[in-house]
């Protein structure tokens, strides 16, 4: 339900774009990196036994990178920006068997890609501007190193969502935005291990900056 309005909604906003003044009008392309940051305690995952067999903790969360289309309606002060962005990152996972004190811990590696899509809304004064606004996250793929732990599954969901607020700058054809990103939902809860779920404490942030063309 929250996908089908989503999408609603964005693709209301790009036809109402199509009849906008060139003069207020941008749609272009866009690229960008980002950085996650997650500081959660560690799993202890349990055997059939209730016997605490393994650690899992995150190593480091690495740099992602994105790209996509945006769009930009302004009415004087006032401005709406959708975008849609093809996003991958990545986080190193360490796995240390608890149940097997010499052996060394593991870094084992998750990748992830989604379909962000934010839609900014905010005011701008010149060239700069302030926004804020939702940003959904649909699940597109993942690849997964922990699948070398007995009893790994994945178990994603296909929607998730989240917020984002920043600045950007508009200059010529450049599209220039650095925003934080919150999300709703702690990182880790497609995580499966012998059919019990599990989840970290925390739910990811991440900082994202992106340049943009305009068209």
């Amino acid at each position: 339900m929250f996908k089908k309005l989503f999408f609603t909604a964005l693709f209301g906003v790009f036809a109402v774009s199509l009849f906008a003044q060139k003069e207020n009008f941008k749609l272009g392309v866009r690229v960008g990196v980002s950085t996650t940051d997650i500081e959660a305690d560690d799993l202890l995952i349990t055997n059939a036994d209730a016997m605490e067999n393994l650690r899992l903790g995150i190593a480091e969360a690495n740099y992602g990178y994105h790209l996509g289309l945006f769009a930009q309606m302004r009415k004087k002060h006032f401005f709406v920006q959708p975008e849609v962005l093809f996003n991958s990152n990545s986080v190193d996972f360490k796995v240390t068997d608890l149940s097997s004190p010499e052996s060394s811990p593991q870094i084992l590696r998750e990748k992830y890609q989604y379909l962000d899509v934010p839609l900014m809304l905010g005011l701008k004064f010149g060239a700069l501007r302030l926004q804020g606004g939702p940003v959904g996250h649909v699940f597109l793929n993942s690849s997964s190193e922990l699948i070398d732990v007995a009893g790994y599954e994945e178990k994603f969901d296909e929607f998730t969502y989240g917020w984002q607020a920043g600045i950007g700058i508009d200059f010529w054809q450049f599209v220039i935005d650095v925003k934080y990103e919150g999300n709703f939902q702690n990182f880790g809860n497609h995580i499966v291990i012998d059919g019990q779920n599990y989840e970290f404490d925390q739910s990811p942030s991440r900082f994202v900056a992106t340049l943009g063309i305009d068209f």
